[in-house]
Parts: C-alpha cells; sequence; structure tokens
C-alpha cells in the first residue's frame, strides 16, 4: 500500500481505471443506490415491459439460460431482428424484435439518467480532485461500461478537460482517428465508454453526442449490432483499451467490475498474457470468494492482483491479509483510509473494494499526514506539495462502507 500511494500520488506512471457498474452503487442507501447494478436493473427493465413482450422475454430467457441480465437478453433480441426478417419467433418478427430494443434501450436510459449528488463529498468528485491534483506526464484513461453520465458531470464541476472521442460543437462527431493519435495535452482526461452511453445517437451516417440523456439508442455493443458506422465507435474503444493494456509500464486500476463482461476480459486476459511490464489491480467488493471470475484469471496472470475485503491474489497466489506491526503513527493513521480495525460486530476488513473508499483513498495520496479525530470525526490532512492543512470529512477516520 506504501508503493500503490507513492505511484498514485505522483504523475510519471501511465495510470488507467476501468470502473463497472458497482461504482454508482458505492453512494445513496444499501438498498437503494443511486444507479442500480445489473441484477436490479434487469429486475426494473423487465418490469416495465407490457405482458406480450414478457412472453417474449420469457421465451428469450429460456433459450440463454443460467439467468442471464438485461445485457444478455438485448444482445439476442438484437441478433433475432436482423436474422429472422419476415419470419415470427417468440411471437415477433424481426421488426417487431427491434422495436422491442429500442425500448429497453429507452428503459435502461431513464434508469440510469441520474444526477450527481452537488455535495462535493460523493466518489466522483473526490476521483475528480485526485485527477485534478498532480501534473502528469500522461493523461488518466477512464474505461467504464457504465451508460451513464457521472464522471463526465464530476469532471465539469471540477472545470477539468476531458476527452471522449467526439469532436464539434454543435454535434459532435465521433472521430476514430484522434483517439489513435492522442494529440490532445496530458492535463485532458480520457474518458471512454466502451459500452455506449446516454447521449448517443446516429445522425445520418454519423454517431453524434447530442447533450440529451433520452438518446439511449447506442448503449451496449454486440458484434451484430447495427451496420459498420454505428459499430465503429465500439471498435475504436476497445482498440484503444487493448493499446493502453499492451503499453510497457502502465497500471489499470479496476473497481465495481466484476469480471462477468467476457469482451472486456478477453482483451484484459490476451494483453497480460502479451505485456508482462503491465500491471493490473482489481479491488473487488466483498469477500474473495465472490470474485471467482477475477481469481481465476488472476491465478493464470501474475501480473493481475486481486484485492477483496477478507483475501487478496498477488502474483498468482492466494493470501489472506496480515498486517504488519507499525510504529509510525502517521501510517496508522494512513492505513484507516484502507484498513477497518475490528469493531463491535464488524470484522477487521480491506476497504477499497468500495469505490467510495477508493475515491477517498485516491484522494489523500498526496498527503503525508492523515490525522482522525475523535470529537470531530474527520480528518486533517498535511499536503505534500503545499505542506498546509486541510481538512476532509471522514467519519471515525474511515469512509462509510
Amino acid at each position: 500500500m506504501r508503493d500503490l500511494r507513492q505511484v498514485l500520488s505522483q504523475g510519471r506512471k501511465r495510470i488507467g481505471l476501468l470502473i463497472g457498474a458497482g461504482a454508482p452503487m458505492s453512494f445513496g442507501q444499501s438498498d437503494n443506490p443511486l444507479i442500480p447494478g445489473i441484477g436490479e436493473l434487469t429486475t426494473r427493465v423487465l418490469s416495465s415491459l407490457t405482458d406480450p413482450e414478457h412472453d417474449t422475454i420469457q421465451a428469450i430467457r429460456a433459450d440463454l439460460g443460467d439467468d442471464p441480465n438485461i445485457e444478455d437478453i438485448l444482445t439476442r433480441i438484437r441478433q433475432l431482428s436482423l436474422a429472422i426478417g419476415g419470419e415470427t419467433v417468440h411471437g415477433l418478427d424481426g421488426a417487431g424484435h427491434r422495436c422491442l430494443a429500442e425500448k429497453i434501450c429507452r428503459s435502461i436510459g431513464k434508469i440510469v439518467d441520474k444526477e450527481l449528488p452537488t455535495t462535493s463529498e460523493n466518489p466522483y468528485m473526490e476521483l475528480a480532485s485526485w485527477i485534478g491534483g498532480t501534473n502528469r506526464k500522461n493523461a488518466v484513461e477512464i474505461f467504464t461500461p457504465n451508460y451513464d453520465m457521472l464522471f463526465e458531470q464530476a469532471l465539469e464541476r471540477a472545470k477539468l478537460p476531458y476527452f471522449d472521442g467526439f469532436t464539434g460543437a454543435h454535434k459532435p462527431f465521433f472521430d476514430p482517428p484522434s483517439i489513435e493519435a492522442d494529440d490532445l495535452p496530458s492535463r485532458w482526461t480520457r474518458v471512454w465508454k466502451i459500452h455506449g452511453s446516454l447521449g448517443w445517437d446516429l445522425d445520418n451516417d454519423t454517431v453524434i453526442r447530442t447533450g440529451q440523456s433520452t438518446a439511449s439508442m447506442l448503449v451496449y455493443p454486440d458484434h451484430l449490432k447495427y451496420d459498420q458506422i454505428s459499430r465503429q465507435p465500439y471498435s475504436a474503444l476497445f482498440e484503444r483499451f487493448r493499446r493502453f493494456l499492451m503499453t510497457p509500464d502502465s497500471l489499470l486500476i479496476c473497481a465495481g467490475f466484476s469480471f462477468s463482461d467476457a469482451q472486456i476480459t478477453s482483451v484484459m486476459d490476451e494483453a497480460l498474457s502479451a505485456n508482462l511490464h503491465t500491471a493490473v489491480v482489481a479491488f473487488q467488493f466483498g469477500k474473495l470468494a465472490d470474485s471467482d471470475r477475477a481469481v481465476d484469471l488472476a491465478r493464470r496472470r501474475p501480473n493481475l492482483s486481486v484485492y477483496a475485503d477478507d483475501a487478496a491474489v498477488i502474483y498468482g497466489i492466494k493470501g489472506d491479509w496480515a498486517l504488519e506491526n507499525v510504529d509510525d503513527l502517521e501510517w496508522l493513521e494512513i492505513r484507516k483510509t484502507y484498513w477497518q480495525d475490528k469493531e463491535g460486530d464488524d470484522d477487521e476488513r480491506f476497504l477499497l473494494g468500495d469505490f467510495g473508499c477508493l475515491a477517498r483513498f485516491l484522494a489523500l495520496t498526496r498527503t503525508t499526514t492523515v490525522t482522525s479525530d475523535p470529537n470531530l470525526g474527520n480528518v486533517t490532512s498535511t499536503s505534500e506539495s503545499s505542506n498546509a492543512e486541510s481538512s476532509a470529512s471522514l467519519e471515525d477516520g474511515v469512509p462509510d462502507a
């Protein structure tokens, strides 16, 4: 953790973030997060359909097996819409399946179209604080399969420039050569929405960004989706992800990502095998036994480390957490930003699998001291750069998981 803090506090290493659906679940009520996970999203979307549409969905789910989520279902519907033409399958012809897919996308858009809370003390704003707090040799690259626009909102509120592959002002259009060339200054964060995004739409033969959350047509790609024009963003963005992983001396931090996305995981697997000079650190929410896909990959690829609440896999070896004896009181306070000691019925555990805790840890990496005040319930941190003191709210020295 000392090494990780040092790397993250400096601006020399090429750093990327892979942020999955678990990230927006890290704030809000535990039973009502800001944006639901894929399971709850599937339930909500399917509940918005009519009875005849439900019959079609049930037949598709029976074909898919293993409790498919809404992305699996959407992929199959799109495949049917392209393949069957005027024939009828599961009660709908090709046009009917296309209309059903569009309705599902609109429903997804309504559910994930959320406004970032206005308080600055939320994980996305703290992540933006870390990004903007260091002069960097290379831009921070954010890869996310999420459709929401929380990263865009956070970076804009923090007045930090970013590039997402689109250029223009009236109707910004997707421009693959700009992604490949990478000519923008390093202070421009890169935000790559590898499964599409709210606000993307088709304008004749051009993929554009509308700025309107109601545009939800281009969410979640599959290998048969639409035509070559609309496939273009996804192929270019996945190639960017592959190229980042193939660049020597790169560090990718994963948070809120379950490793269940076969396309993303396969790209990571291939790149880690080919490039041993790239490291991936995956912070997983919950116990290590609940992250079997990540663990399986980490056992085969020693340059992938998996950190969970109770244990980790590092260099391909699984082990339980064991705290070292530390006499440094300042470090003991810093340790509270990533480790929870046993309190009452709560077991001691590693915290950074929670995206909110990880964002706070990142925001505090440039501090030399972190001191919790039991009377005020906050942290006083001393900056590395200015040696000036500032305060940041931290309940009992540890953010709520």
